[in-house]
């Protein structure tokens, strides 16, 4: 099993931390064709990045998708998702897309913590595009981006606790995704201080791109029911 996972920022670090994460999350049997964008911003936060990185994730797609069974959009923004999917020979699955999916099969109400505040009104807009508008109880960002976030991991590990239990507490959240590449692998750090599920964003992308590369129906955007 091969799974295309498309970085769309030039970050060669990134990709590299997704993944290994994506491999641990996987387990044996499944292969990552990890590759970074190769062009746009070096993290995705905000709008024009977005739409540059849209262009390299099917520059992407292009060169490396023959011989693989799914490609996984490792970004949370999910950017360029409908066209990939337009021009793809095999399923894509979306980070944000997939994550939301995930809450809404467990809880009836989630949140989303990220970095960056220029994410808030980008994620919103997303997830009305989504028709899920009625299942998100808030968004909360960090002051801090989540590349900054994942430099220094236990500066942020304070704040986005605070965050998960505010969303928790205050805004009526049944579960809290943790959102982008940034802030993989806090999720189980946090969890045992919040009282709702905690999603890592990149390990549910993970679990449906290897659903879909298996032949699963992880491409359904009806996550309302």
């Amino acid at each position: 099993m091969r799974i295309l996972l498309i970085n769309p920022n030039t970050s060669v670090s990134i990709t590299e931390t997704i993944a290994a994460r994506a491999r641990a999350a996987a387990g044996d049997g499944v292969e990552f064709l990890a590759v970074t964008g190769g062009f746009g911003a070096s993290y995705i936060a905000s709008r024009a990045a977005v739409v540059v990185a849209a262009h390299a994730a099917l520059d992407a797609l292009t060169q490396h998708v023959d011989e693989c069974d799914a490609v996984y959009l490792a970004c949370f923004g999910d950017p360029g998702l409908l066209a990939l999917r337009e021009q793809s020979p095999v399923p894509v699955v979306a980070m944000a897309e997939a994550s939301m999916q995930e809450a809404c099969r467990i809880a009836d109400r989630f949140s989303i913590v990220t970095g960056g505040a220029a994410w808030e009104p980008i994620l919103s807009e997303y997830v009305t595009s989504l028709g899920l508008t009625g299942r998100l109880a808030s968004i909360r960002t960090l002051a801090a981006t989540g590349d900054q976030i994942a430099r220094e991991p236990d500066a942020a590990l304070a704040e986005l606790t605070a965050s998960c239990m505010a969303c928790a507490s205050a805004d009526g959240a049944d579960a809290v995704i943790l959102g982008g590449a940034g802030l993989a692998g806090f999720a189980p750090q946090i969890q045992p201080r919040i009282p709702v599920p905690v999603i890592c964003s990149m390990d549910a992308g993970t679990r449906a791109a290897v659903q879909a590369a298996r032949g699963g129906d992880s491409n359904s955007r009806d996550a309302r029911t």
